[in-house]
């Protein structure tokens, strides 16, 4: 195949020549070249679509004032972005140049053909003109193949968000027997080598629910689902939190850890427990990348309208080639023989996201390997506090189960409702071993018949089964005439949104699997307390 044919490969000239004469000559003249032409035989069979289905036009210039001007400008005002149509005037020698130049302005790629036309003229602009349209197509081709690999993309990374948000909701469940189990062994005397390894199960529990939700988070993040609920706190008492979660790690490995405030009170506009997950990450980082019996030292300070944050360690530092990507998703350095790799490479990710998601930015500086690192976390300063302002929150500290609990909930009757039997009766026996009379079923369609027949005080209820969902199973329970029962939503899923939605389907409480025996102590004392009030009033549940 010639390069003619190659460049004119499915591609029409368009003539709109003076005379049919004129049209008849040039097409036979074209097609001996190997151009395939078509002729307009007036200004009625223009159209913009025609138009801009043409490889090139072919024009003379007196059709130009009879009406195709506007025509032919038109459809050039609609080319899609990669098209640029060439168009060829046809004019007399004679005709005025700045006359025909504001033509040719007006028309856009356009060349100026002087007639009488010499056959090579003619042709070799034909094909120059066909030749740059058909770079056009494939210029088009190249956008539609780029813009369908990037929907495929989109697609792909959508899918693999969603595969990480249902896979952290589906290992919480087995996680969820997992943690009653132990919260229930751990209420019973014990020997120290079953305290001990009690401890260690625990601890390896809470780490795997930590990996769990920030899979979880890096999902929420990537999709933009992550909601903050902003509040002014005080930043020493958030990095106290911070520390508090972190403690078990630091301690595990031996490690002196100083905080210092000047001035304290700092006080910044922020979601508490975000912000407290970003500095126990920072400091988890910094306990696993150091070695046994290290130091940490985290300072805070305002400094020109900002707050800032400097966590420091005298660890294994960072490597020149690994430090601009620190903060890059799965990046991780690397580790001492014999040290266990327990992470995922994504907490320093989750770190900088929900920094930029607060206005602030987060930067990380070492010396190189075996000389520590610095993570600075820098946020927008808010007002400070009113001097009368209550006293921010102490920060949370584990609460360790409690023996006397059977007193404490002697008016619940329990009914903890899920269809995975294996987080239902390790929930159902924690709670027999608090002392609370409780009851078992796997199923909504069970719980509202448990609920005519055992008549309980409160439920657990799972929100995710079969057949009928714990939505269901709650507004048919609040639909019944006198009964007043305490609602526990048992979910994986705990944004804002879900919580939401758990409130405005009747439930008083939403527990994420799996549940903290802290929390599970404090709405259990919640809903005995309101129970006890319902037993003096004498109303119980009707």
């Amino acid at each position: 195949m010639s390069d003619t044919q190659r460049a004119g490969e499915g591609l029409r000239i368009s003539l709109l020549l003076p005379t049919p004469r004129d049209t008849s000559l040039t097409a036979r003249l074209l097609a001996e070249a190997g151009i395939a032409t078509q002729a307009w035989t007036g200004v009625q069979d223009l159209d913009v679509p025609g138009v801009l289905a043409s490889g090139a036009v072919m024009v003379g210039e007196e059709w130009l004032a009879m009406g195709a001007l506007e025509i032919l400008q038109e459809a050039i005002s609609r080319q899609p972005s990669w098209s640029d149509l060439p168009i060829l005037v046809v004019a007399h020698g004679e005709v005025q140049s700045d006359h025909i130049g504001g033509l040719l302005q007006r028309l856009g790629n356009a060349t100026l053909l002087d007639r009488p036309l010499r056959i090579a003229a003619l042709t070799s602009a034909a094909l120059a003109a066909l030749r740059a349209r058909a770079r056009q197509y494939q210029i088009r081709a190249q956008l539609e193949a780029l813009e369908s690999a990037g929907r495929e993309l989109a697609t792909a990374a959508r899918r693999k968000d969603e595969f990480i948000a249902m896979l952290g909701h589906e290992l919480r469940n087995p996680l969820a027997p997992i943690r009653n189990a132990l919260n229930m062994l751990r209420l019973e005397e014990r020997s120290a080598t079953e305290h001990q390894l009690l401890d260690t199960m625990q601890r390896q529990t809470d780490h795997m629910v930590r990996l769990i939700e920030d899979l979880i988070d890096v999902a929420r993040l990537t999709r933009g689902t992550i909601e903050l609920r902003r509040e002014r706190v005080a930043l020493d008492d958030v990095v106290a939190s911070a520390m508090e979660l972190s403690r078990p790690l630091i301690e595990s490995a031996g490690h002196c850890i100083r905080l210092d405030a000047h001035p304290p009170g700092v006080v910044i506009e922020a979601d508490r427990v975000r912000m407290a997950q970003v500095f126990s990450n920072l400091l988890n980082n910094a306990a696993k990348y150091s070695q046994a019996n290290g130091s940490i030292h985290v300072g805070i300070r305002a400094e020109g309208g900002e707050a800032v944050v400097d966590v420091t360690d005298q660890g294994m530092g960072i490597a020149a080639d690994v430090l601009p990507y620190v903060f890059d998703m799965f990046v991780q350095g690397s580790h001492d023989a014999g040290q266990v790799n327990d992470g995922l490479g994504i907490g320093l990710s989750l770190v900088r996201r929900l920094v930029e998601l607060h206005g602030g930015s987060v930067s990380a500086r070492s010396d190189g390997a075996g000389k520590g690192s610095l993570f600075q976390v820098r946020l927008p300063l808010a007002e400070p506090l009113p001097a009368a302002a209550p006293a921010t929150a102490a920060p949370h500290a584990a609460t360790k189960p409690r023996t006397d609990a059977a007193a404490r909930f002697r008016h619940l009757r329990v009914l903890v409702v899920d269809d995975n039997r294996d987080s239902a009766e390790t929930l159902g026996l924690l709670l027999r071993t608090l002392g609370i009379d409780t009851r078992v079923v796997f199923s909504g369609e069970a719980a509202l018949a448990a609920v005519e027949s055992y008549r309980p005080t409160a439920l657990f209820l799972d929100i995710g089964m079969p057949l009928m969902d714990g939505y269901e199973v709650a507004r048919r329970i609040r639909a019944l005439p006198g009964h007043r029962i305490g609602l526990v939503a048992l979910t994986g899923w705990s944004q804002a949104s879900d919580l939401a939605r758990t409130r405005d389907a009747g439930f008083d409480f939403h527990m994420s699997k799996p549940a903290d025996f802290a929390e599970l102590e404090r709405i259990l004392g919640v809903l005995s307390a309101a129970a006890a009030r319902a037993a003096q009033q004498g109303c119980g549940v009707a």
